[in-house]
């Protein structure tokens, strides 16, 4: 009974779910934030970082570690 009058179980029932399902429409719908900038790849973060060596030979030496931690990282 609500304010008064008998209302059956079925419409009752019927209610709570379309109230419950548009409720989650309501919620999930909106405004839609940008998708994250793309990870950058190896190629373009090698480019962008620097070796900051005192010596030619320092520089050399530091390239050449990289590439060998590379390709023991791909085995």
């Amino acid at each position: 009974v609500i304010l008064g009058r008998a209302i059956k179980n079925e419409y009752l029932a019927l209610g709570t779910i379309f109230g419950t399902v548009g409720i989650a429409a309501l919620a999930t719908g909106g405004k839609k934030e940008p998708a994250p900038a793309a990870k950058p790849t190896l190629q373009q973060v090698k480019e962008s970082v620097k070796v900051d060596a005192s010596s030619r030979e320092e520089e050399e030496f530091i390239k050449n570690f990289i590439a060998e931690a590379e390709k023991e990282s791909k085995h």
